[in-house]
């Protein structure tokens, strides 16, 4: 097994730490995928993902069609993917991606974390070279194949790294093989538990306790802003 299972065994853990978080981050997904292509999941390959890991992630059924119900309404407020790169203290690379209705805001926010906690909001491609982005699918094993015999079968469609997790089969791919996999699981009957994208650091920093402690706090306020969905870095 890899980088990429070893990078996400790291975060497994961290990624549904706050459920109201993951709520509204799904929610805003959510959100984004009606407005691009409809609120019928027949016909919005995305917003069919993104059902699969709000129930993944024990988003109520109900949660899930009030955001979809609110997100075909005029009234809904647009939201933005927006990307922002920097350094925090003691040069580790940081990534931290949003979901916002007010660029402003975000940017303005953004930008006093990283002052407050020793960083320094870096311009656009500036830390990105540094992360592979990659999509991750988690499906249900199928009985009589396994996750060796998937991943000859998946390399054609993009597909970089694929093991077996408990009874699921985890797949990392480059990102712009994700349409092509959901197809390709889509069209084979395999069920999708869910489907994400992660940003995978080509190299790690090694700081000291005391040095990594400093770094968690730009980290921790990051991570707390609503406006936030995800941060990485590189920190070993």
């Amino acid at each position: 097994m890899g980088r990429a299972f070893e990078f996400r065994k790291a975060r497994k853990l961290k990624r549904w730490g706050s459920m109201a978080k993951t709520f509204t981050r799904l929610g805003k997904d959510i959100s984004m995928a009606v407005k691009t292509a409809g609120p019928d999941p027949k016909n919005n390959a995305r917003l069919r993902v993104l059902i699969q890991n709000a129930k993944a992630a024990n988003m109520p059924k109900e949660n899930v069609e009030r955001a979809i119900k609110k997100a075909s309404s005029k009234d809904m407020a647009d939201y933005k993917e927006v990307l922002y790169e920097g350094y925090g203290p003691y040069g580790v690379a940081i990534l931290v991606e949003t979901s916002t209705d007010n660029t402003t805001r975000t940017v303005a926010n953004i930008r006093s974390y990283f002052t407050r906690y020793n960083g320094t909001l870096g311009t656009f491609g500036s830390v990105s070279f540094m992360f592979e982005h990659n999509c991750i699918f988690k499906v249900q094993a199928k009985e009589g194949i396994e996750a060796e015999e998937l991943e000859l079968e998946l390399i054609d469609y993009g597909a970089q790294e694929v093991f077996a997790e408990d009874d699921t089969i985890v797949v990392y791919a480059d990102f712009e093989a994700f349409g092509n996999l959901q197809k390709y699981f889509e069209d084979n009957e395999y069920e999708i538990i869910s489907a994400e994208f992660e940003r995978i650091p080509g190299d790690y920093k090694e700081l000291n306790e005391e040095q990594m402690a400093e770094v968690d706090k730009l980290l921790a306020r990051l991570e707390e802003d609503d406006d936030v969905n995800n941060v990485f870095h590189n920190m070993k």
